[in-house]
């Protein structure tokens, strides 16, 4: 009975070691991708910003010919001058 005890309390000592390298690395793991995971959203946080940053900076000039000239460059009976935003005007 006294040997059996023994290899009972080696054993679970064992297993006791075992189970706590395993439930370690399972916990460090999940930290790992949950810190990679706030990372990247993080990092595309800041490229929609700077897209939108971007966006405001280089907007094209919203400016509409003061005649009726036609400035679709699709259009074959377009203004040449209207499509390259050349006026008249001084």
């Amino acid at each position: 009975i006294l040997i059996s005890s023994q290899v009972l309390r080696w054993s679970s000592l064992g297993l006791g070691i075992f189970y706590g390298i395993y439930h370690q690395a399972s916990i460090s793991s999940r930290d790992r991708i949950a810190k990679e995971k706030a990372d990247y959203q993080h990092k595309e946080s800041l490229i929609s910003q700077a897209k939108s940053e971007w966006a405001k900076q280089n907007a094209p000039a919203q400016s509409t010919p003061s005649s009726g000239a036609n400035a679709d460059p699709k259009d074959p009976n377009a203004d040449l001058l209207a499509v390259y935003g050349i006026s008249d005007e001084k």
